[in-house]
């Protein structure tokens, strides 16, 4: 259903906010339950929701280990229940809610605890966007009870993205992605077939080191991979942009979200992050999808979907774009790009050792164990020694998700004596 005064606002930004929020009354308003509130894409989220109290409703929140930013959204928005990482965190989160039933509140924990609110009976849209491996099962409690599973936790994709496309065939689950890039090439190829796509291209804006050699990588410190020039995220995934290895893992959810081909699934450095993907038809002809970069667009978009929301994104000053590059990206330099497209070929549980590998010398690298170098060594040298399994099921992708991060340990261990 659409709403043609929706179409009308752009002409009247001054009354936008106000004629949204009466158009909102003739929607059913959302339930929404976020998985990972406390991290960057969950505060977004939240920003957005704010935005449209018409609209959106938070039904649950679940979060890690910080609770005094949970116990301010919980303030703010009033969900029915929330779930945290573990009993320490329980622990604390109940100590500032003493008496959670008179405030109309349940508070669960572990990842029991998450999974149960992913699958809350009552919820429209879950936000899938707990960082790593952690988010997989929740994701999976989302899908099998066939809610509108909005993704950001790439990793559930890498890890086991053909389970969680059958389930999601099987339960009826609606899955729509998030991040930017994947949003982007979702807007793109709407409406068009799939033997009409030649080329998708993902963008990647080469985080703060694009030009840098081997050598000069050498004596890179955590500090200094933490500054990306175009975006706001949280720790590991701004060091996973920094090796490309963000950007491999986005090819992999490509892969299984769209059901092309690795070879038809490319990637380009632009350090501008204006354009986030491109589509390359067969006659020849091309899409693109543009925009600020913001993850309130594709978030919004995730939320409001087959709708628009008004007024999330600034928008582009055109005149003032004067330079938009793309360049291949230096695989010799960056070689997690290339181990992503490896792992994708290998199939079965490459990508979820991949994935694992990847976490363990990431949080190796961010304690100051080894040099930014070593992550793509420790996780080459964990893939060169498993024994590739058929991913039949979530039990064998977690064996194989633990396997790796022993062996990473171990490898790091090694390395470091």
């Amino acid at each position: 259903m659409s709403f043609p005064l929706v179409g009308n606002l752009s002409s009247k930004k001054d009354c936008g906010q106000a004629a949204m929020t009466k158009i909102g009354r003739y929607f059913k308003v959302k339930n929404i339950v976020i998985l990972g509130s406390t991290g960057s894409i969950g505060k977004s989220a939240l920003d957005v929701v704010s935005k449209f109290p018409d609209r959106f409703e938070v039904l649950g929140l679940t979060a890690g280990r910080n609770i005094s930013l949970l116990i301010k959204q919980i303030e703010q928005f009033r969900p029915k229940i929330v779930a945290v990482s573990d009993e320490e965190a329980y622990k604390e989160l109940k100590s500032q809610i003493p008496n959670p039933k008179s405030q109309n509140i349940e508070i669960l924990f572990g990842t029991e605890g998450m999974s149960h609110v992913a699958a809350l009976p009552s919820a429209d849209v879950v936000i899938s966007a707990i960082v790593g491996a952690a988010g997989l099962l929740p994701t999976i409690a989302a899908v099998r009870a066939s809610k509108t599973v909005a993704i950001a936790n790439k990793e559930a994709l890498v890890m086991a993205g053909d389970i969680v496309i059958r389930e999601a065939k099987k339960y009826g689950a609606t899955i729509l992605p998030v991040d930017s890039e994947h949003s982007a090439i979702f807007q793109c190829i709407k409406g068009y077939e799939k033997h009409l796509i030649k080329k998708i291209i993902l963008t990647a804006s080469g985080g703060p080191f694009i030009g840098k050699t081997i050598i000069e990588l050498e004596s890179i410190l955590p500090e200094d991979a933490l500054k990306h020039p175009n975006w706001n995220m949280g720790k590991k995934i701004t060091i996973d942009s920094a090796t490309l290895m963000n950007k491999g893992l986005e090819v992999i959810e490509a892969y299984h979200l769209f059901d092309l081909l690795p070879e038809k699934i490319d990637v380009l450095i632009h350090p501008q992050s204006i354009i986030h993907c491109i589509v390359e038809f067969i006659d020849g002809g091309y899409l693109a999808q543009l925009s600020t970069p913001d993850m309130k667009g594709p978030i919004a978009y995730a939320l409001s979907h087959p709708e628009r929301l008004y007024d999330i994104m600034e928008p582009l000053e055109w005149e003032k774009l004067s330079t938009l590059t793309l360049k291949r990206p230096d695989n010799e330099t960056f070689p997690c790009l290339s181990l992503c497209y490896e792992a994708i070929k290998a199939g079965g549980t490459m990508p979820a050792v991949l994935n694992a590998s990847n976490e363990i010398a990431v949080a190796a690298f961010l304690d100051g164990i080894f040099k930014f170098n070593d992550i793509p060594v420790i996780i080459k040298k964990v893939m060169d020694s498993h024994k590739l399994q058929p991913a039949s099921d979530i039990d064998v992708i977690l064996k194989a998700d633990s396997w790796a991060r022993d062996k990473a340990r171990r490898e790091i261990k090694k390395m470091r004596n």
